[in-house]
């Protein structure tokens, strides 16, 4: 019934006015009607609109699909005023309708006319009931995340690091800790590493009587710097110092032998090799003289590990720095056989920029001379096509948006840009940095011929797919037809947002991944940030979880979550922030660093306290305890709620 109609049948006016009720108010009630009807119109012109995509989506996506449509529908209007308007009439204001738009839409025009007529009419029958459209989403996330973990609603996913195919112990402890999902790094390792991991992941989580699935991860094209010219073979040593100068701790290195190698104690010691005749020579105690390679005099002293029985080097220790370069001449005091320095690595190399500096972006990718050597620098760009779809303005960013620019000139072969981040100090470019173009339209598929392959070990050995860089729907297109060809059907597919195309071809993207059973999406925040700029990733992240929740597809929050803790031990006040927002998610990553295990265990106490809190946008009135009458209680003495979404 249209609110013209409405406004002329006047029976609900009198009930308002004897009830001492504003005037107005029935006028304004009839006005919201309309509203609200013109909102469940624009609902079945955007499904004729969409007909052609929903109707390729899978049968079980079908009401989500069209959920889906009806989200976009109705965020193609500015709804602040009438959302203002319901709430003053104590009716839903709309803010948490994702998952059930016209059923919302349906409920709060009964209630309209309810108000209006002084009777209720239940709502007619909708694409996904109100109640029904968190647990879809549940069953979703619990079909290809696996099951919900019993003391939180988010999984917990873990980059794995290379050691993860060697050590099986790495993998238990993660899992323990409350790892559900092992991500696996194609851009990393080998097929062999690779097996070696899963392996370790399907032991682990059965010794511990639990599910932890296994995702891959595609590494997708490569947008990176070209090669450096490599800079000397000459090793640094440098002892660590107080604020006073005071050595606190001698430099140390490896000393092996050059025939045969042995890997240093410890992760981050430098290696130096010298002949293993002359090292069989040698014992702990021993002290050898060298000249360095700035002519310095310097000594250095061999020592040994207890905790190896038979070592096959030393470790060699010295309190002055001491610059060491292939063929520098040792000879232990006492000995008149002198040796040399194996072969060091040479000296990674960087370009020095400033704010207003001009680089050369070349197709050429042979190593690029370094500062000092020309007039203007230039390092290579490793995809050809970025030279002939760029154009003067076009943004470009380097190493994750440390350094950034604009193209001044394009050539066939070379892009001239001028930079203006930093704005202040100066940054220094290495080879093999990612370079980001988000102005720039790259018609480079998001499957690559490496991808392709990897897809078959993909099949074999993971539970979930991440598809990296994904633009355009042809690119979904492409990888569910190399999954039907190698027969990896029951393999879920997780669309990578990473890029501005992807994020603003989102809808499209999503119902293209539905046309499978097992579909969802990863917010990588570090690419999308750089894409789209630092300003705008709080409101995209927001819009990417709205709308898969509108579809009824599972989250992945990712990039930086707890990045300091797992690298430091010691986390941000603003991570652990950021980490409780993750919790609206159905899964949060984790990536690699030394403290990985504290980060875990981090992650695990906050996900399962917020779950008491919130669901997606919903707070949860679970009893607070917090504050009390009396001095002196706890916050540990808070009792732990049910867990789980409101049904």
């Amino acid at each position: 019934m249209s609110g013209e109609r409405l406004a002329n049948q006047v029976g609900g006016a009198p009930r308002l006015a004897q009830a001492g009720v504003d005037a107005g108010v029935p006028g304004r009630l009839v006005d919201l009607l309309d509203q609200i009807d013109d909102l469940l119109t624009s609902l079945s012109d955007a499904e004729a609109s969409w007909a052609g995509w929903l109707s390729a989506v899978a049968t079980e996506h079908r009401s989500s699909a069209r959920n889906l449509v009806h989200y976009w529908a109705i965020r193609q209007s500015d709804l602040r005023e009438l959302q203002a308007t319901l709430a003053e009439f104590g009716l839903s204001s709309l803010g948490r309708s994702e998952a059930h738009v016209q059923a919302t839409l349906a409920a709060v025009r009964s209630a309209i006319a309810a108000m209006v007529h002084g009777s209720w009419r239940p709502p007619p029958p909708s694409a996904v009931p109100i109640a029904q459209g968190s647990r879809i989403l549940r069953q979703r996330a619990a079909e290809l995340l696996g099951p919900q973990p019993a003391h939180r609603t988010t999984r917990i996913m873990v980059t794995l690091p290379s050691a993860a195919a060697s050590d099986a112990e790495v993998v238990r402890e993660f899992v323990q800790r409350g790892m559900n999902i092992a991500r696996i790094n194609c851009a990393h390792d080998d097929v062999r590493a690779w097996r070696a991991m899963v392996h370790h992941v399907r032991d682990a989580a059965a010794r511990a009587g639990t599910t932890c699935l296994v995702a891959m991860d595609l590494a997708g094209p490569k947008l990176r710097t070209g090669p450096l010219m490599p800079g000397p073979r000459v090793l640094k040593l440098r002892p660590r110092r107080d604020a006073l100068g005071h050595v606190v701790a001698p430099a140390r290195a490896w000393l092996t032998s050059t025939e045969e190698p042995s890997d240093p104690p410890e992760p981050e010691m430098a290696l130096v090799t010298v002949p293993r005749q002359w090292l069989a020579n040698r014992a702990a105690g021993d002290v050898l003289a060298l000249t360095d390679a700035r002519g310095s005099k310097r000594r250095l002293v061999l020592g040994s590990l207890s905790e190896i029985p038979e070592p096959s080097g030393f470790v060699v220790s010295g309190r002055q720095t001491t610059y060491l370069q292939t063929g520098t001449v040792l000879l232990a005091e006492g000995d008149e056989e002198p040796t040399e320095v194996g072969l060091l690595p040479t000296t990674e190399q960087s370009l020095l920029l400033h704010a207003g500096d001009l680089l050369r972006l070349t197709r050429d990718c042979s190593p690029a001379p370094v500062e000092g050597s020309q007039a203007i620098p230039r390092i290579g760009c490793t995809l050809p096509e970025a030279f002939d779809q760029a154009r003067v303005g076009d943004a470009v960013h380097f190493d994750d948006g440390r350094i950034g620019g604009r193209v001044v000139s394009v050539d066939r072969d070379v892009l001239t840009v001028r930079i203006d981040h930093p704005e202040n100090g100066r940054a220094r470019l290495k080879a093999g940095k990612g370079i980001n173009m988000p102005d720039t339209d790259l018609p480079v598929p998001a499957l690559t011929d490496r991808d392709v392959v990897d897809l078959a070990a993909v099949v074999e050995l993971a539970d979930l797919v991440d598809m990296s860089f994904v633009r355009t729907p042809s690119d979904v297109e492409r990888l569910l037809d190399e999954l039907d060809r190698l027969g990896g059907d029951n393999v879920g597919i997780v669309l990578k947002i990473e890029t501005r195309q992807g994020f603003e071809h989102l809808p499209q993207l999503l119902l293209t991944a539905m046309r499978r059973p097992l579909a969802g999406v990863m917010i990588a925040r570090g690419d999308l940030a750089v894409e789209c700029g630092y300003e705008r990733m709080a409101e995209l992240q927001e819009e990417i979880l709205w709308l898969c929740e509108a579809a009824h597809l599972p989250v992945i929050w990712a990039t930086q979550v707890l990045e300091q803790l797992a690298k430091t031990g010691l986390p941000s006040r603003a991570e652990i922030s950021d980490a409780a927002m993750s919790e609206r998610a159905e899964c949060v990553m984790l990536n690699k660093g030394p403290y990985l295990n504290d980060a875990i265990t981090a992650l695990d106490n906050i996900m399962s306290r917020m779950a008491e809190h919130h669901y997606k946008k919903n707070a949860l009135f679970r009893p607070l305890r917090s504050w009390s009458a009396s001095i002196g209680e706890s916050l540990d003495d808070e009792p732990r709620g049910p867990l789980g979404p409101p049904s």
